[in-house]
Parts: C-alpha cells; sequence; structure tokens
C-alpha cells in the first residue's frame, strides 16, 4: 500500500479544448488584469495548468529546466490568477493576473520592455517604406495621421 494521493487531471473538457506541440506543451500569456498590459509569454503543459486553475497561483513549464515552476517561489514576484481563457484555436492561453513586482527574469515589469521593433524597414536595402515612397504621391504627402504634410 502507498501514502501518495493520486494527482486529478485536468478536467476533460478543458484538455479537449487543447492544441499542444510535439512536447505537450501550449503558450501560456500572461495579462495584468486591471490595466490588460501584456507582460509575459511562457509555456505550460496539462499539469502547470491545472496546478495553476486549483491553487490560483500561475505555474509554468520550464523548457529549458524541463522542471515546473510557480512564478515568484523564487523571486517573489508571483502572479495571482484572475481569470483564464484558451484561445479560439486551442493553442494558447490567457492568464490575466495580478503581478507583484517584475514579470520578466529581468526585474522589468514586462519581458516586452526592451524597446519597439522599426516598422516598415525593407531588410535587404535597410530603406524605410517612408523613404520607399515617390515624392510625388498623394500618400508621400500626408503625415502619420493622415494630415497634409505639403
Amino acid at each position: 500500500m502507498t501514502d501518495e494521493v493520486a494527482t486529478p487531471a485536468l478536467a476533460p473538457e478543458i484538455a479537449a479544448r487543447l492544441k499542444r506541440d510535439e512536447h505537450g506543451l501550449f503558450a501560456a500569456i500572461a495579462q495584468q488584469h486591471d490595466t490588460g498590459e501584456v507582460l509575459m509569454l511562457a509555456w505550460m503543459d496539462e499539469e502547470a495548468l491545472r496546478r495553476t486553475l486549483v491553487s490560483g497561483r500561475v505555474t509554468y513549464w520550464s523548457r529549458s529546466r524541463a522542471e515546473y515552476w510557480t512564478k515568484g517561489d523564487t523571486s517573489g514576484n508571483v502572479q495571482i490568477l484572475k481569470s483564464a481563457a484558451v484561445d479560439c484555436d486551442g493553442d494558447a492561453v490567457l492568464l490575466k493576473v495580478d503581478q507583484s513586482g517584475g514579470a520578466c527574469h529581468t526585474g522589468d515589469r514586462t519581458c516586452f520592455d526592451a524597446g519597439d521593433l522599426p516598422l516598415g524597414v525593407d531588410a535587404e536595402t535597410g530603406a524605410s517604406r517612408d523613404e520607399s515612397r515617390s515624392a510625388g504621391s498623394a500618400s508621400a504627402a500626408r503625415g502619420p495621421l493622415g494630415e497634409s504634410t505639403a
């Protein structure tokens, strides 16, 4: 006889909606529940999602360490789950959380604080889309909000 208690599985109706990659993982997007701020993207499997739904603290699967980690266990920057939703394709979940401290492992508030990528730059020539427009075109004589620049 064993003292082990069987861990309940993720509810079948939830598990049936999930599409996993070849490693059994799906994307998990954490978003601040009251502001809509996107905090981070990480990975979950069914067990990580089950732990999250049961405990109310977000647990992810670390691909690099091959183990579960509950956000904030080491850093103190916990994520308290407010709601969870599966996307229309079933390959991602949106976790609306109450984030304390930084969400990123760097200590930043979000994992997306590294700055915006340049928009409209041709990778081959380095020219911006504005430089590519002909000087006489109607669109070239308009600013970013459609106002006339001529």
